[in-house]
């Protein structure tokens, strides 16, 4: 196993302003095209997934508790992380 030096970092280096760019763009897209259910997020993607309502693109916040649960139950959920910028004007 080859050692490494304490000088080294093990930490990934930050991506560049393309990345970023690409980052923000992505995230824009997925808040123009959901509803926010805000902290309804888990009982709604419950009442889409058992057909109580119909099925929408959706975003909202959730514990990791919820979403382990959501996820235990089948019910797929992305982790995004929701930067300050995005609550500005979305063009």
């Amino acid at each position: 196993m080859e050692r490494i030096e304490q000088t080294e970092s093990l930490a990934s280096p930050a991506p560049g302003p393309a990345a970023q760019a690409a980052l923000l763009t992505a995230l824009r897209q997925v808040v123009a095209a959901t509803e926010d259910m805000g902290t309804r997020f888990a009982e709604e993607a419950r009442r889409m997934h058992y057909g109580e309502v119909e099925a929408r693109s959706i975003r909202g916040q959730a514990s990791t508790r919820e979403a382990v649960e959501l996820l235990e139950e089948g019910i797929e959920v992305l982790p995004l992380p929701m930067l300050a910028v995005l609550k500005e004007t979305l063009q």
